[in-house]
């Protein structure tokens, strides 16, 4: 048995797992950037661009 042999019945838990594999990825991608943003964002801007 060779482990390059394709299986039809296989294309559609391929594409799945790719599918929620990329939202999982968007999800967490998103959550990292939103926790973050609530962390720097309480933060003061530097002396330059506050005299702006």
């Amino acid at each position: 048995m060779s482990a390059s042999t394709h299986h039809p019945e296989d294309r559609k838990a391929a594409y799945s797992g790719l599918i929620v594999g990329a939202v999982a990825l968007a999800i967490l991608l998103f959550g990292i950037v939103r926790l973050t943003n609530a962390k720097f964002g309480a933060h003061e801007p530097p002396a330059a661009q506050a005299a702006k």
